[in-house]
């Protein structure tokens, strides 16, 4: 799995002209799964998401957790992060995950990352979306389980 982590002051995500999902201060992800993914790999990424310590305390550290800090989380499907550009001008998305496996990985990811206690508003996953977000910081991390 490949996650996009923003910190964000806010972000939210339209859908046909309506707001589907939208959050204050927290963490804006971009979620997309590949074919071998798994459960596990689920569990790694909500254990390290929900602990990262990327907000600042008192001292102007960044040495506190999203649940620290009682932020929320917009997480949005996002297949394209598995965009191959090494031949051509157009993106090959061959390495993305199949559709109904990618789907019940974004959604057991959603259910196990709110299930932490932190609130999670969601995208649709695999519609046209308009995604707003105001990174702060910046701070933005990547994750890819194959690089574990």
């Amino acid at each position: 799995m490949r996650i996009l982590l923003q910190r964000v002051t806010q972000a939210s995500v339209t859908i046909d002209g309506q707001v589907h999902g939208q959050i204050g201060p927290g963490f804006c992800l971009l979620v997309g799964a590949e074919d071998s993914d798994t459960s596990e790999q689920v569990d790694y990424l909500v254990r390290k998401i929900s602990r990262l310590r990327v907000f600042s305390d008192a001292a102007g550290k960044m040495n506190l957790s999203i649940a620290d800090v009682q932020g929320s989380v917009l997480s949005v499907s996002q297949f394209t992060l598995y965009a191959n550009t090494k031949k051509g001008n157009r993106p090959s998305f061959v390495g993305a995950g199949d559709p109904d496996h990618a789907h019940q990985l974004y959604d057991e990811f959603n259910t196990k990352l709110a299930a932490t206690g932190i609130p999670v508003e969601t995208g649709v996953f695999g519609a046209d979306m308009q995604v707003a977000l105001t990174n702060d910081g910046p701070v933005t991390i990547w994750f890819d389980t194959d690089q574990l």
